[in-house]
């Protein structure tokens, strides 16, 4: 028997872990798992599993380097016949080592979480969990937050949160600049030239760990979807940290104004791409929020990019967190408009005639990535008006991009793009025709589809689409004083129009592939 085990899982890799502390590194051990069940639980972008695992091999290292014994369990090592799954290799391991005791911090998934617990208990081993120290609000103070009330509102949230950790506040504890939220500056398209020349984001080359990894992916998953040839995402802290800090010297100052803002062959716009640094813990976010507020402090950002930026982290990403343990399991089930269509194949080919979603598509291809507006009002907005079923949809985004853990994949894409589950935390569905991404974008100009056009054969699939989840929910959405705005053209139609509209809407939806 040995003493305890730490379980370190793929996504909790802060070089300061709150349980070692508590360890005797002369008698207990780190334990560290790959596996290619974890892989294929959703057929995951090559440079997603990629990250994944040199992440998780520099987190190894960097842990034997100060003293500590790492059971590193790799996949070379997984017999291609064994059962592919966490649970498998845990249970042999624990089997083997008769720890004392298994330690484990918070998981970022509740499936995760119940295999675990399943899993220890099977092999009689005392499982004690450790809260998450990474984040700025518990599970259990967010249940708090939530308790008693009808909905849940992100803005409400984010101020309580401003407030208790100090952040953006002036002298007299209220919000800098006389607002808590500054969002109706920040939602500009690019000029109409485009957006000129943007300071690019840290990239890093691949060091001989991530070689070996990109090798081992290309190999073993060579059917997974993606590309591994633009790899460069920070795998450590230490790359990490230096991200951050070219973000917020070169690209904080031009990310408020332009956030919303699509442009061709302009992946990466003026956005942090710190994301799957936070979600893999390689970065603190109080670190990230700090560092945006002293360039605001200092005069080197506006307040209304600083305070956008930040609500994404101390707001958003902490509310959208809460929600996701508050709501499951019942929220991956969920379908508030009993959407049933299967995804198109081109989701995963990026081949279709629709420019903006082929943009979107093969980014997300090439890179893991695609930021916030892509994801909501293209990939996301194209899904529920194209009644996908929600699972599939979510799948997909949990598949694809190399940020992706349920946590906040799950909740984003069910409760935010497809509104499946009816509006738990959104006051209306994120709804929109084409001319919503033609007055953000350049896209619409070499797209075959016209977004004003409603009908015939160069009609936007998303003004079709948009019209026709009007017509079908119009009751529902004159209703809602957020959303009766959107209906009050269409009580205009005749009877034709609509029977017309519903027509081209069903053939259209019955021909998804094609187009």
């Amino acid at each position: 028997m040995t003493g305890r085990v730490l379980l370190i899982l793929g996504d909790q890799l802060a070089p300061e872990h709150p349980a070692l502390a508590a360890l005797d590194a002369a008698r207990d051990r780190v334990l560290m798992i790959e596996t290619a069940g974890e892989a294929t639980a959703v057929w995951s972008h090559q440079a997603r599993i990629a990250l994944f695992l040199a992440a998780m091999r520099h987190h190894r290292d960097a842990l034997r380097e100060r003293g500590w014994t790492v059971d590193y369990l790799d996949l070379e090592s997984e017999a291609p016949e064994a059962p592919a799954g966490l649970e498998h290799r845990l249970a042999q391991t624990l089997r083997r080592l008769q720890p004392s005791e298994l330690w484990v911090m918070e998981p970022g998934e509740w499936r995760i979480e119940r295999l675990i617990e399943a899993t220890a208990a099977q092999a009689s081993v005392p499982l004690r969990w450790w809260a998450d120290p990474h984040f700025l609000c518990s599970r259990e103070r967010f249940a708090r937050w939530a308790q008693g009330r009808k909905s849940l509102r992100m803005e409400h949230f984010y101020r309580e949160m401003r407030r208790a950790h100090r952040v953006l506040l002036d002298a007299q504890g209220g919000p800098e600049g006389g607002a808590w939220n500054f969002d109706a500056d920040n939602r500009q398209p690019y000029p109409k030239g485009g957006p000129g020349a943007i300071p690019p984001p840290a990239r890093f080359l691949p060091d001989a760990i991530t070689q070996e990894v990109l090798a081992l992916v290309a190999r073993r998953f060579a059917d997974h979807p993606g590309s591994l040839t633009h790899f460069a995402w920070p795998v450590t802290p230490d790359q990490a940290r230096t991200a951050l800090r070219r973000f917020i010297e070169h690209r904080l100052v031009g990310f408020g104004p332009y956030q919303d803002a699509m442009w061709t062959d302009t992946p990466w716009g003026w956005h942090s791409l710190l994301s799957s640094s936070l979600n893999l813990h390689l970065l603190d976010p109080r670190e990230v929020i700090a560092a945006a507020e002293a360039a605001y402090r200092e005069g080197r950002a506006p307040l209304a990019g600083v305070e956008g930026f930040i609500r994404q982290i101390l707001g958003w990403r902490e509310f959208i967190r809460g929600v996701y343990w508050l709501d499951m399991p019942g929220l991956r089930q969920a379908n508030h408009y009993g959407h049933h269509r299967p995804l198109p194949a081109w989701y995963w080919t990026g081949n279709t005639r629709m420019a903006c979603l082929r943009e979107a598509l093969t980014q997300t291809l090439a890179h893991g990535y695609a930021h916030h507006i892509q994801r909501l009002m293209v990939t996301g907005l194209f899904g529920i008006l194209a009644q996908i079923e929600p699972a599939q949809v979510s799948d997909w985004y949990r598949a694809v991009y190399i940020d992706a853990v349920e946590w906040v994949e799950t909740p984003n894409t069910l409760g935010m793009a497809l509104h499946a589950n009816g509006g738990r935390f959104t006051s209306k569905p994120y709804v929109a025709s084409g001319a919503y991404i033609d007055r953000q974008s350049n896209l619409c100009k070499t797209c075959e589809y016209r977004p004003k056009e409603k009908t015939g054969p160069r009609a936007c699939p998303f003004t079709i689409l948009y019209w026709h989840f009007l017509d079908n929910h119009r009751l529902a959405l004159r209703a809602n004083p957020r959303t009766r705005p959107m209906t009050m053209h269409l009580d205009r139609w005749s009877e034709a129009e609509r029977q017309a509209l519903r027509e081209t809407a069903q053939d259209l939806l019955q021909n998804l592939d094609r187009l």
